[in-house]
């Protein structure tokens, strides 16, 4: 426990040109996972029809995809679903349906039976295409106005090179969540992008208070260098931070691997989160805010003008 009782005297901006190496190549292979790719979008955005089926014995989800593609089912999603004999079958719609028939026997689910032997068909889902669609306006605009709010608040509380590096660690942690869901082609709904918008409140929290404790330490400590301060305030709060993330998951691990199916892009995307929220706020918001050139001048208060009393 003496880690947690004395303040460290890590030199964390030493390696930050490191840490900018690495967080550019993250970043460079998100967006080119996503470019090449692209999501695997959840029902909830692309509409179209879910079948969960269970099968008799284990099925091997590769297979069963090609199966429905070569009856002449495009751009299939078969995924597994909590056991080795349930799947899920995502089924987008090639033109507009009408809810009646895409659920009917004749429309969707006879020709999944037919293409899939022994498959018995526990639940069917239907979403509307326009839905869809107006869930991901929602969601795309619902990211750009936390980050502007986020920007301005920052901007107006601290100093705006302090708003700009919070904002770049804001945009680097979803894209780096979003470029590993695109790799690795899992389903991204509605449930993962909650967690996508709540990792960002997550990393800001703690680069506010290493903004706090930096702006602090400008007043405190009069003859350090910015580098020093920075350093300085990352430490104290380090033991917060390893406390609040290694706490936090935890819990979401215990989410991805006990609470079943559903959850699983939540918890997911919570984890990646919370590893990289963790480090950008170290290692993004903190180093860009210096690379701008940010020092004690920035954070001081203006000096009040003296005013001549005499008559």
């Amino acid at each position: 426990m003496e880690f947690f009782k004395h303040n460290t005297k890590i030199n964390f901006m030493a390696q930050r040109k490191w840490a900018a190496l690495l967080s550019l190549i993250l970043f460079s292979f998100s967006i080119y996972a996503l470019i090449i790719y692209g999501l695997t979008w959840g029902l909830d955005f692309t509409g179209g029809t879910q079948l969960h089926l269970t099968f008799p014995q284990p099925v091997n989800v590769t297979q069963a995809r090609d199966a429905l593609e070569q009856a002449g089912m495009k751009d299939v999603v078969v995924i597994s679903y909590g056991t080795s004999r349930d799947v899920l079958v995502t089924l987008v719609p090639q033109k507009e349906n009408t809810a009646t028939e895409n659920i009917t026997q004749e429309g969707i689910v006879a020709p999944v039976l037919k293409a899939l032997p022994g498959a018995t068909v526990k639940e069917v889902n239907f979403i509307g295409p326009q839905v869809g669609q107006e869930l991901a306006t929602k969601g795309a605009l619902a990211i750009v106005v936390a980050l502007l709010g986020t920007m301005i608040y920052i901007a107006f509380r601290f100093e705006t090179r302090f708003a700009l590096g919070s904002t770049l660690a804001l945009i680097h942690d979803p894209i780096i969540i979003l470029g590993v869901f695109s790799y690795f082609h899992y389903e991204f709904n509605l449930i993962a992008l909650a967690a996508v918008l709540t990792v960002i409140g997550y990393s800001l929290n703690d680069t506010i208070v290493i903004f706090d404790r930096v702006r602090e330490n400008f007043r405190r400590l009069r003859k350090a260098t910015p580098f020093e301060v920075m350093n300085q305030a990352i430490n104290q709060t380090l033991s917060r931070t390893i406390m609040t993330s290694a706490l936090t998951l935890t819990v979401v691990s215990a989410l991805y691997f006990l609470g079943g199916s559903m959850v699983h892009g939540f918890a997911l995307a919570m984890i990646i989160g919370i590893v990289v929220g963790t480090y950008s706020s170290i290692y993004v918001a903190g180093s860009f805010a210096l690379t701008l050139g940010l020092n004690r001048q920035h954070l001081l208060p203006p000096p009040k003008e003296a005013v001549d009393e005499r008559p």
